[in-house]
């Protein structure tokens, strides 16, 4: 299984907005800055994963896309699947033409289920707060907020 550049993106941008921003509202043309990612690709991700209710968004000049939930609360497996769809490993079952053996397919199929079933696990397992907590240990620097004084 490869994760295409839309989930490691998602990842990516959703770490970024956990870990740089708290969770609270983050402008696109900021995070893709920040992790290198085209915008107009991420506006498009970013659709999925407010459809997703994942992310939610805010209009306005304070707005931007902000975490639906907590960043305890978001697993992995949550984003993988809102974007790429179902984790599994096997072939689809429509339309397929095999020559293989009947018992041969159903063994293959249950290891490569169970496999499956293992590798999502793993998704489910970690959640962004996982991905932030090495990032405070290894001394990774959080932007300053940028709040602006207004002085007349």
């Amino acid at each position: 299984m490869k994760l295409s550049n839309k989930g490691r993106y998602a990842i990516r941008a959703l770490f970024d907005i956990a870990y740089c921003n708290d969770g609270r509202p983050t402008q696109v043309k900021d995070i893709a800055e920040r992790q290198g990612i085209p915008p107009r690709f991420l506006e498009q991700i970013f659709q999925d994963l407010k459809r997703a209710a994942i992310v939610g968004s805010k209009r306005g000049p304070q707005g931007g896309y902000n975490l639906a939930r907590t960043a305890t609360e978001i697993r992995l497996g949550d984003v993988v699947r809102a974007l790429e769809g179902p984790i599994a490993l096997g072939e689809k079952e429509a339309g397929r033409k095999t020559r293989t053996p009947q018992d041969a397919r159903r063994v293959t199929d249950a290891v490569l289920r169970d496999l499956s079933a293992r590798i999502e696990a793993c998704f489910c397992a970690g959640t962004f707060q996982d991905i932030c907590d090495p990032a405070d240990a290894l001394g990774m620097r959080r932007p300053r907020s940028q709040r602006y004084t207004y002085v007349i």
